[in-house]
């Protein structure tokens, strides 16, 4: 599932709770706000997953910079499907 199905979901249960229908105007800006709050976890986390690979393995940092490069890799084909999608 991608994150823009993830988002049209979240507001689908959103509007649902609040016995709200989300039309026209109004979804896409909801998806659009749920959509850029999953990405920015998605980045923060992927920066704290940097930061603990380099304090796990502080008698390897060989090892921990693979850990962050491989990381950043995955950040870039992620940042890259983003942008895909717009």
């Amino acid at each position: 599932m991608s994150l823009r199905e993830r988002a049209e979901n979240t507001a689908k249960a959103v509007a649902e709770a609040l016995q709200q229908e989300l039309v026209g105007d109004l979804q896409t800006k909801v998806v659009k706000i749920i959509e850029d709050a999953i990405i920015k976890v998605v980045l923060e986390e992927r920066e704290r997953c940097v930061t603990v690979a380099n304090k796990c393995c502080p008698e390897d940092m060989d090892q921990a910079h693979k850990i962050e490069q491989e990381i950043r890799r995955a950040e870039g084909a992620l940042v890259a499907n983003l942008q895909g999608m717009r």
